[in-house]
């Protein structure tokens, strides 16, 4: 059964989430529901005109770092240093590109100005981070998700408009931080490829 959110912020527990890990509807997207939120292993994840939805899915999908797998034909890419990495140097135009960015089987984005207004207060208080990749001085990929302070990065969406763009951003950002996990939410083929795989999502929350 789905809980209704009310003013109050607290979810219920993650178990109660049904078999598509859908775990309760409405609330807010303030920071502090949002805090608890990703603590908690909950994200939002909704299209415009539908209220705001909590997930919790079982199995989750993650990335351990040292399991990352980069191809031959990345290692040049990245040997090649036709693009410069950046980190925190413009969210709002890195979240911006996620959401006008369509996607296959979306029939709007689930970015809304809401949850743009939301993402860059974590930014602003230091709980979001952006990751910008460059050509010739021309944002062309980036990604951005929550920081938990804790070891573990929840990527939340990414976007490119050149060939090897956003892989060249996350494989760089892996390589060049510290962190114990990524939390890639739900499965795609991309992120498999580059050595995510599921886990339950009580292991998950072992991490956090």
């Amino acid at each position: 059964m789905i809980t209704y959110l009310t003013a109050e912020i607290n979810f219920p527990e993650v178990h109660l989430a049904d078999a598509d890990g859908l775990l309760a509807l409405g609330g807010d997207l303030s920071v502090e529901r949002l805090v608890l939120a990703y603590n908690t292993g909950i994200f939002p994840w909704f299209e415009k005109d539908q209220p705001i939805l909590w997930w919790s899915p079982n199995p989750r999908f993650i990335l351990f770092p040292e399991k990352l797998k980069v191809s031959k034909s990345m290692k040049q890419v990245l040997r090649n240093r036709d693009f410069t990495v950046t980190i925190n140097q413009d969210f709002k135009a890195v979240i911006t590109q996620c959401a006008l960015t369509k996607r296959e089987g979306q029939h709007s984005t689930w970015i809304t100005k809401n949850m743009i207004d939301a993402y860059v207060k974590l930014h602003d208080q230091g709980l979001a981070k952006s990751v910008e990749v460059w050509q010739d001085k021309k944002l062309v990929a980036g990604f951005y998700g929550v920081d938990l302070n804790n070891g573990v990065f929840c990527g939340e969406s990414m976007f490119t408009t050149v060939s090897n763009g956003s892989k060249v951003g996350f494989i760089s950002f892996i390589q060049n931080t510290n962190y114990k996990l990524i939390d890639c939410q739900v499965y795609t083929n991309h992120l498999a490829s580059l050595g995510a795989e599921e886990i339950s999502r009580e292991a998950f929350l072992t991490y956090l």
